[in-house]
């Protein structure tokens, strides 16, 4: 039984006052609370072990580096992929400049790579700077008028010099989901290689990238419980064995001389030089089994339920309320109240200790198909509650001049 009142006793923050007010937090899209279970692992790490990984002959240096693998196992698990397929990295933000360094090699002037405006600044930044580099050309697939994107309007934008597609699963916005098996058969034997950006996806959908069948994968520890600073780059073994690292130094290589000869260590060892994020790697492991033992469906049911919830309540209790994604099933609200700066609203929200999100969170392109800049987003996860969403609404009821009469 999913019991919200329990696991919210394992998150200390919820246990604050902001602004006066008991902590409200909806900005789970940003990065999502840790609990104790998380904290207390990165506190036995310094308290306990506190050695470098991989680097030592002694048995603090041996726990530590079998803590890491451990996290590897548990990551390779929850993503239905081999261990030896998991790269740790710093987060999302470094697999996907990582991927594009490794795979500059294989491009030339005049390829393409396919996006959508549903991108994060991610997934999109580090294309265009290989764009301004080598002369590549992006293209942007179609959206439907729910911004959905479907294999046919990938399929009419790919050509012969489509080279890379790199898609969100879910948009960190509209929380548009993706179908990547769809992709994945569509470009079945076309050499494109299939990227996905699973930031938004790991922490709420069971991920599966064998069933998925994409080339590389990426995701974050801290929007899933877990700590800031660890990431993770998965790829098939043929792709990660046809790359060269795009980090060099301690741990990555097997040996060099004073001539500039070198050769690398396995995969992914290759591609972890210098030393990890140890503490919140190994605290990332703690951040899976506690997901784990609640159940992502179970998450998910939830999350959908104060969806559905929120949207009634702010369709019939706010004025001028704007939503632009009602018909998406994911765990994110995207509104506005006409004539109503965003930015102000959050202000506002804020004196009654409720964390919201506005702007444009980070994907500058979607204002191409919203037709709208700022926005604001309420993004749930598993210890939010009808409660705190009642609160929201009473606190926008009560906006009054604050928010510039808005509701005169």
């Amino acid at each position: 039984m999913f019991d919200v009142k329990r696991i919210r006793e394992d998150f200390p923050l919820l246990k604050t006052k902001m602004q006066g007010h008991p902590l409200i937090y909806f900005d789970n899209g940003a990065t999502s609370l840790k609990p104790q279970v998380v904290i207390q692992a990165i506190n036995d790490y310094y308290t306990k072990l506190g050695s470098n990984s991989h680097r030592a002959d002694y048995d603090l240096s041996y726990y530590t580096s079998e803590a890491i693998e451990a996290t590897r196992k548990e990551v390779a698990s929850f993503i239905n992929a081999r261990p030896e397929e998991i790269i740790f990295t710093s987060g999302t933000t470094a697999a996907i400049n990582g991927l594009a360094i490794m795979l500059k090699k294989f491009l030339k002037k005049g390829d393409e790579i396919i996006l959508s405006y549903h991108e994060h600044a991610a997934n999109t930044l580090p294309w265009f700077a290989l764009q301004q580099e080598l002369g590549l050309v992006i293209k942007y697939v179609e959206l439907t008028k729910n911004g959905e994107i479907t294999t046919d309007n990938l399929r009419r934008l790919i050509t012969k010099q489509t080279r890379i597609i790199s898609l969100a699963l879910i948009s960190n916005v509209m929380g548009v989901v993706s179908k990547p098996q769809k992709i994945s058969n569509l470009i079945k034997d076309q050499n494109i290689i299939y990227i996905i950006d699973a930031a938004q996806a790991a922490p709420h959908e069971k991920i599966d990238v064998k069933a998925f069948d994409c080339d590389f994968l990426v995701f974050s520890a801290h929007k899933m419980l877990g700590p800031t600073g660890v990431g993770v780059l998965y790829g098939k073994m043929e792709q990660l064995e046809s790359l060269d690292p795009y980090l060099y130094g301690g741990s990555m290589n097997d040996k060099y001389d004073k001539t500039g000869k070198m050769s690398y260590l396995n995969v992914p060892t290759k591609f972890e030089a210098g030393t990890p994020n140890i503490s919140n790697i190994i605290a990332f492991k703690a951040a899976i089994m506690y997901l784990k033992s609640i159940g992502m469906e179970q998450i998910r049911e939830h999350e959908l339920m104060l969806r559905e919830y929120v949207i009634q309540q702010l369709i019939k209790e706010v004025p001028k309320i704007i939503i632009y994604n009602k018909e998406i099933e994911s765990n994110t609200v995207i509104f506005n109240i006409d004539g109503v700066f965003a930015q102000d609203v959050a202000t506002y929200l804020n004196s009654y200790g409720i964390a919201i999100r506005s702007g444009e969170h980070c994907a500058k392109l979607l204002h191409y198909y919203l037709g709208v800049g700022s926005t604001l987003r309420l993004s749930f996860y598993l210890y939010n509650t009808k409660e705190e969403v009642d609160v929201l609404v009473a606190a926008l009821k009560a906006g009054g001049d604050f928010l510039d009469g808005f509701f005169k």
